[in-house]
């Protein structure tokens, strides 16, 4: 046997002199790219693309960025789904990704290959960062490829890659990890200034995983000063300067997030609501079979948890979130490594410590420790737990990296009969609950694959601890091993990769039947003062932010964030799938009421008769033009313009009416609603162009109108949601913008002929707004 301890501290020394160690690496990076770019070759060439969140969300919000760009206009507003949202503050929105960012500067109209291309190259930046973390560190290259792999695609990394933003948190957390490490390690300023530039994309997610990212940085930052042997003074230069750089770059954006989030659906996140995204302890038993309860089959043979046949009948997740599978080699590493040695390195029990509290963090209401975690700064802004899932698999990772190198250095020595009785009590647990919820022979098949990969996995680690595998060969033997398991446990299936095709609607180009007879529909009724809105309902779950791709304007969309005005007055929920999805409010009881005149919805598009949505419906409320395949197109004759002028003002209370759906008797063409005192400028026999506005120019965030008001002026009523950021000018002096008819826009004017601009200025509407000014 060697002194590995020695042999780390040479390597860590000499490094990137020795010619032997940088192959080592250079070869493992090689291997790490193309093996992962064979687990991705199904969506990069096989005709399937990545489903769900990635296609309903966010491909809609990559295309509208990149013809915002690539027409001239803002990206920070859009108009195209609930009435209006501010895509500045949006976590969502793709505007602080950058590399979504430079190819939607590239290209005008972004694919589905271009969106899933970007995960993959992220994944597999992230994977690279791993091995040159573990270059850094003095651990091995093959221990590094192992890691590597597990990163870019085992657990959530693999199993939740539709969840977009979350994978791009992810992606940046050992990136962020390797500077860090760097800049603590030389105690230079400019590593400093780098890492917080880097640290600032991870922070710019603004999703649970970015947050709780920064919590495990944090954390090792609190580790290396306290356990370094420099002075912990030293470490104030790498880490001021890092403070920063992120903080110049980042302030803006969070503090436009917190205050979008202030005025939303969610402020915060009660504790019991968090509850319901707890990751069920059941979910582990992924650990020893990846499919073991059908992750990757009919949704209506799922029985893991948090289905029925575990008793959970209050947990949110889909099936797909409860998956951590690692491979077999990985976890067979894992347990040989928590028996043997992992309690023996300083860095390395920094890592279990971090394992362990997010594993206390993901089961949420399933441990006490959830209790105490939700009164830390933060937690309350997220609902799900289980998101934790995607830093587990990260440290699992790192974990079985460094036991890999143990084994090379030998010192983990492991046997046959122990690895043997390991597998036999890991399946055993596995079929005997399979047996109890009464899924044995479901169960089985993945019981059988399982066996097999792990009788490879236990002859491949014997032949590592026996010295019969090594340089080149071991990295290959690891790459086919590892990619070949993950790819059996975690590689495509109806979670993860659906056809291209299912998501025609979403093309740029798109040739959908629906799609232009709306168009043509929208085109036929144009008039200077309208821009009518269309609802598509309980068609599919990525119909409802086609309208961010097509230019549409729809009342409704897809986002776990909305504004709070929008959603007290409409019931609007955050997808329109199925026909329960469509929710109504006191105030908004039906489709035929004054809040679809006002919001000027003129179609709407229903996957199944529009009496099944709203069971308030009457023959006659709406025209039925068209059936298209099973979409009903039905019209709204009643719809308001988009702008109108009024001469009577009416002052109520928003809240009451909310409470109690009590519209004031009154024509809306004439009067508006505010909070104001009222007032009437009541004219008989007006010609009728004495009171008009004409739309003159339409952008994100610049809207230009030409009214003209009879003698004593009105208000001109602009039927877009109400937003503080928004500021108005008559003829370029600056005029407020009242909240009008509960969730509008309207501004005072005088009689005559005169412009009004709408212009969306968030920097400038945060700011006085936090200073109340």
């Amino acid at each position: 046997m060697f002194n590995c301890s020695m042999t780390k501290e040479i390597i860590r020394v000499l490094g990137k002199n020795n010619p032997q160690t940088n192959n080592s690496f250079a070869c493992a990076m090689i291997i790490f790219i193309m093996s992962a770019i064979s687990f991705f070759s199904p969506w990069l060439v096989g005709g399937v693309t990545i489903p769900w969140d990635a296609k309903a969300h966010f491909q809609p919000q990559f295309v509208f960025l990149a013809h915002a760009l690539h027409s001239g206009q803002s990206p920070f507003w859009t108009p195209n789904v609930f009435a209006g949202m501010p895509q500045i503050a949006d976590p969502q929105s793709l505007i602080f990704s950058p590399f979504f960012l430079i190819l939607a500067t590239l290209f005008p109209e972004p694919s589905f290959l271009l969106e899933d291309s970007i995960v993959f190259a992220m994944l597999i930046m992230g994977g690279l960062s791993v091995l040159a973390y573990f270059s850094d560190r003095g651990w091995s290259a093959a221990g590094g490829l192992l890691a590597a792999l597990i990163f870019a695609l085992g657990g959530s990394a693999a199993w939740r890659i539709q969840h977009t933003g979350q994978v791009m948190s992810y992606s940046w957390i050992p990136v962020t990890l390797l500077l860090l490490a760097r800049a603590m390690d030389r105690r230079t300023i400019s590593l400093g200034v780098v890492t917080g530039f880097i640290a600032s994309f991870l922070v710019l997610g603004r999703d649970q995983v970015a947050f709780l990212g920064v919590i495990f940085l944090a954390s090792y930052t609190l580790y290396r000063c306290f356990d370094d042997d420099a002075p912990i003074v030293t470490a104030l230069n790498p880490l001021l300067s890092a403070a920063l750089v992120g903080t110049l770059l980042t302030l803006a954006p969070l503090v436009l997030t917190l205050e979008l989030a202030r005025n939303s659906n969610r402020p915060e996140i009660d504790i019991l609501e968090a509850y319901k995204g707890s990751l069920p302890p059941g979910s582990f038993l992924t650990l020893i079979s990846a499919n073991i309860f059908g992750t990757d089959g009919l949704l209506e043979k799922f029985w893991g948890p948090p289905s029925s046949a575990f008793g959970t009948q209050d947990i949110f997740l889909a099936r797909n979130m409860t998956n951590v599978y690692i491979g077999q080699l990985g976890l067979f590493v894992l347990i040989s490594g928590l028996w043997l040695r992992y309690f023996v390195e300083k860095e390395i029990r920094f890592f279990l410590s971090m394992l362990v509290f997010f594993i206390l963090y993901a089961l949420g209401r399933y441990t006490p420790a959830f209790d105490v975690f939700y009164h830390l700064p933060g937690v309350d802004l997220w609902r799900r737990p289980a998101d934790a899932t995607f830093l587990l698999n990260f440290i699992f990772s790192i974990l079985v990296g460094y036991g890999f190198f143990m084994m090379e250095c030998g010192e983990i020595k492991i046997s046959f009969i122990n690895l043997i009785s390991c597998l036999v009590f890991l399946l055993g647990v596995v079929i005997f609950v399979a047996l109890i919820k009464d899924h044995l022979m479901d169960a089985l098949p993945s019981v059988g694959v399982s066996f097999f990969l792990a009788l490879c996995a236990i002859s491949f680690l014997l032949f590592v601890c026996n010295k019969k595998i090594k340089g080149p060969a071991q990295l290959v033997l690891i790459a086919l091993l590892v990619t070949t398991d993950l790819f059996i446990g975690n590689g495509p299936n109806e979670s993860t990769a659906l056809p291209s095709e299912n998501f025609e609607i979403l093309r740029s180009d798109s040739k959908d039947p629906v799609l232009k007879f709306l168009r043509d529909m929208l085109q036929e009724n144009s008039q200077p003062d309208r821009r009518d809105r269309v609802e598509l309902a309980a068609i599919d779950f990525h119909w409802p932010n086609a309208a961010m791709v097509h230019g549409l304007d729809h009342d409704f969309g897809y986002n776990p964030i909305r504004l709070k005005a929008v959603v007290e007055a409409t019931g609007a929920i955050d997808h329109l799938a199925l026909p329960e999805h469509r929710g109504f409010t006191k105030l908004y009881p039906k489709y035929r009421s004054p809040l679809s005149d006002m919001l000027g919805l003129r179609f709407i598009a229903t996957g199944v008769p529009i009496e099944q949505i709203d069971k308030n419906y009457k023959l006659g409320d709406f025209l039925e033009l068209k059936q298209i395949g099973k979409i009903h197109i039905y019209e709204n004759k009643n719809a308001f313009p988009r702008a109108q002028i009024v001469n009577c003002a009416l002052s109520v209370n928003f809240s009451n009416m909310i409470d109690s759906g009590e519209w004031p008797e009154a024509d809306y063409h004439e009067t508006v609603l505010l909070e104001e005192p009222p007032l009437c400028h009541p004219h008989k026999n007006l010609p009728p162009d004495s009171m008009r506005a004409e739309i003159v120019s339409y952008k994100n965030d610049d809207v230009l109108i030409k009214t003209t008001a009879p003698n004593g002026g009105g208000w001109l009523v602009f039927y877009d949601v109400w937003h503080p950021w928004w500021r108005a000018s008559v003829d370029g002096a600056p005029i407020s913008i009242l909240r009008a008819n509960v969730m509008f826009r309207a501004v005072e004017i005088p009689e005559g002929t005169h412009q009004v601009r709408f212009q969306f200025q968030p920097i400038l509407g945060a700011f006085q707004e936090l200073t109340g000014q």
